[in-house]
């Protein structure tokens, strides 16, 4: 696979899984399960290291890296937290502008 159908595909997943635990249909495990697999997944996608980063590539793992990083009471409470990823939530949909401070990198 190359890099932009899977963060396209990833990202898609990413909102839903995102979505889902904001509203409370989701646990948090399932949460942190979607990003090892995702990683391992990335393990399988063929790039170089001059394969430039696209916008939304690098929203992408901000977002990913944000869901792993907080705990779990920050990612569903802290207002100001939530509010910024889910302008990147919205912005992977289609549905935003992208965040100026999202500079996510590839593991």
């Amino acid at each position: 696979m190359k890099v932009e159908p899977f963060i396209k595909h990833k990202a898609q997943q990413l909102c839903f899984y995102l979505r889902a635990f904001w509203e409370g249909e989701l646990p948090f495990s399932e949460l942190e399960l979607f990003f090892w697999d995702t990683l391992e997944e990335w393990a399988q996608v063929e790039y170089s290291l001059e394969y430039p980063y696209t916008q939304r590539e690098r929203v992408f793992w901000h977002l990913l890296h944000q869901t792993h990083y907080w705990p779990e009471e920050k990612l569903k409470y802290d207002n100001y937290l939530v509010e910024e990823l889910a302008n990147c939530t919205l912005y992977l949909e289609g549905k935003g502008i992208c965040p100026f401070d999202c500079i996510g990198i590839r593991p």
